[in-house]
């Protein structure tokens, strides 16, 4: 059976490398020194893969030497597709990854992506620095094939097994190799794409999808709040209609939905054409952070509160609760947004790592709230949050917003 090595160990690499190293030999590669030596002791960080099962991956192994990787027959890359500040894709990580695989490509490899990028980004961006770094020509000497990655962090119930995977290659009969390949560890199925621009157009608009409906929603509360209307409960009496999509309001951060629809964007203008109703839908879900925090304020100051010198004490800042992800947090927004009024905030987050979410927003996560808020605001609906007492922890004046529609109606001062 041929070797794997799956690049990039995050919540993508390292759940395919745990699922592939049951049955045939993976190597585990990742140029974060730390990040392997956790692997290495059995311990996942992002908490996506248990230790039982790195145990069960009997033929999983890690590391960060490059020269480790020239055993491999199959690559998969699984690195992050962020944007920059600019909201253009920003390619380093792929560009850098695909350098690394170019520099021990063999003749026959296979080189599969995962990570999401705009349609033509696989063989126009990366297949050329493949060729480069190796001095063998594409789909002569080795082929390519983009499988998209579909993993949900912190769900539990939707795994990589069991979500239908779709897949594609550079030639027909590469297009089956990799199909097959990825029914070894898919019991859901997959389905083989046409080419892989349509494997890449897919997984783009499946988020880009997801952010216009949840924009939408958005701005169904920007308008029931001005009538006064709980947004809640329109949502709940209009789903009782078959057909009718759950969607639900919310800061809208991640890797995923946050950053995808620039990527289709930004090809399309690419070619001239300059989209409407994706980035106007982007736009709301951008503005959604400093909306919640003038709601807090205006709150505030209908209750008496001075708001300069106050405190505020927001609960969570993952982007999705139940999992210790932050990146592309947009919870930090509503942060920035209070401090901008002279709010001095507390953040409290018992799911997120310390030390990360200082590096990345410069945020001091407290160990334990105090008891003086002025306002709460809960932000991500971590299971940890069910039994928080939000009274306990206001002063006489003290108000709480709920983003999430996470606690029960008559418990908060308003709920997004």
């Amino acid at each position: 059976m041929k070797k794997i090595a799956v690049i990039g160990l995050g919540y993508v690499g390292l759940p395919l490398a745990a699922e592939f190293g049951r049955k045939r030999e993976v190597l585990g590669f990742d140029i974060n020194q730390k990040r392997i030596e956790e692997l290495s002791k059995g311990h996942d960080r992002t908490l996506e893969v248990e230790s039982e099962e790195l145990k069960e991956a009997k033929h999983l192994s890690f590391s960060s030497n490059l020269q480790d990787l020239a055993d491999a027959d199959i690559y998969i890359v699984t690195v992050p597709t962020p944007v920059n500040e600019y909201k253009q894709p920003d390619l380093t990580p792929l560009k850098m990854a695909s350098a690394t695989v170019g520099k021990t490509l063999k003749k026959g490899n296979i080189v599969i992506y995962e990570s999401t990028v705009y349609p033509g980004c696989t063989e126009e961006d990366c297949v050329p620095i493949l060729e480069k770094e190796s001095g063998l020509k594409y789909n002569v000497d080795f082929f390519c094939g983009y499988s998209p990655e579909r993993i949900n962090p912190g769900d539990k119930e939707h795994r990589l097994p069991t979500i239908k995977k779709v897949t594609s290659g550079s030639t027909p009969e590469i297009a089956e190799e990799v199909d097959q390949l990825y029914k070894e560890v898919i019991t859901a199925g997959t389905h083989k794409a046409a080419s892989i621009k349509v494997a890449e157009a897919a997984k783009v608009i499946e988020n880009s999808q997801r952010d216009l409906n949840i924009a939408f929603v958005n701005e169904l509360a920007l308008i029931f709040d001005k009538m006064n209307i709980d947004t809640a409960d329109v949502l709940e009496a209009a789903g009782t209609k078959w057909n009718f999509l759950p969607f639900k309001p919310g800061l809208v951060g991640g890797h995923c939905i946050g950053v995808d629809p620039y990527y289709l964007t930004h090809k399309a203008e690419a070619l001239g054409y300059h989209p409407q109703v994706i980035l106007a839908g982007r736009r709301i879900n951008d503005n959604m952070g400093a909306y919640v925090a003038s709601s807090v304020v205006k709150l505030m100051a209908q209750k008496g509160s001075v708001i300069k010198g106050s405190k505020a004490l927001v609960l969570g800042i993952t982007f999705k609760e139940n999992c210790p992800d932050i990146r592309n947090s947009k919870v930090i927004d509503v942060i920035h947004e209070l401090e901008s009024y002279g709010i001095e905030v507390d953040t409290y987050d018992p799911q997120a790592d310390k030390e990360e979410v200082q590096h990345e927003y410069n945020v001091n996560l407290v160990d334990k709230p105090s008891n003086d808020y002025s306002a709460i605001i809960l932000a991500v609906s971590h299971n940890e949050f069910k039994d928080f007492n939000l009274s306990n922890h206001l002063n006489s004046n003290g108000v709480t917003y709920d983003i999430k529609g996470f606690f029960e109606k008559d418990k908060v001062n308003k709920r997004l």
